[in-house]
């Protein structure tokens, strides 16, 4: 494994995951009502789906990364309406006293793992990022760059893993000191971003409509 391009990745992935969006949104209300691991575990979802997308564009992938590109319009679809019933779900759902949450926090983790992976994978301009990324760096042109690519991807999962460990860590610090009526409001808050979220890729899919 080439340590350099394992060190690029890392930078690359600590860079993609840590503007604050709406996996950072779910990444944030996670941890403050159901702990740090559920929080952290809703972030590997996103670093998987990272790396998923930085081997498509390392590897040369270009059939199965062209594809999922031309098909941009059904996947923001897809994720748009996920977002909105993720959105309107968290707004109203009534938060768990503490207790509560550690009895229910492993079964939720699957949960939490597989909808942030979702959420990354429906969003074309992951994989747009990670072509323009890798080609700028030379990678994905050929079998010489096999090892460099792979130790990128790696890199990539790592750094962004990396970034959701810091976040949740973070975060999870003021846990505790939150009362039944602050929980409350994080959900709806944070039920409203996504929410947000969820309108605007409806609304640029209307707009691709209309064009």
């Amino acid at each position: 494994m080439s340590v350099d391009f394992f060190l690029k990745g890392l930078v690359i992935g600590f860079s993609i995951a840590a503007p604050v969006g709406v996996i950072g949104v779910l990444c944030i209300r996670r941890t403050l009502l159901e702990g740090r691991l559920n929080g952290f575990v809703s972030g590997l979802g996103a670093a998987t789906a990272d790396a998923f997308y930085g081997a498509l564009a390392g590897f040369g992938l270009t059939i199965v990364s062209d594809f999922l590109i031309g098909q941009q319009f059904l996947i923001r679809l897809a994720g748009g309406v996920f977002l909105l019933a993720l959105g309107v779900k968290t707004f109203f759902g009534r938060p768990k006293a503490l207790d509560e949450q550690v009895r229910v926090e492993k079964q939720s983790l699957v949960w939490a793992y597989a909808s942030t992976l979702l959420l990354t994978l429906t969003n074309p301009l992951t994989i747009l990022s990670f072509v323009a990324i890798f080609a700028g760096l030379g990678l994905g042109a050929g079998s010489d760059t096999i090892a460099s690519a792979l130790s990128m991807v790696v890199g990539v999962f790592s750094g962004s893993a990396l970034w959701w460990l810091f976040l949740s860590g973070f975060v999870g610090v003021f846990r505790k000191r939150l009362g039944p009526t602050a929980l409350v409001w994080i959900n709806r808050l944070s039920g409203a971003v996504i929410t947000a979220f969820g309108c605007a890729a409806l609304y640029a899919v209307l707009l691709q409509v209309w064009a």
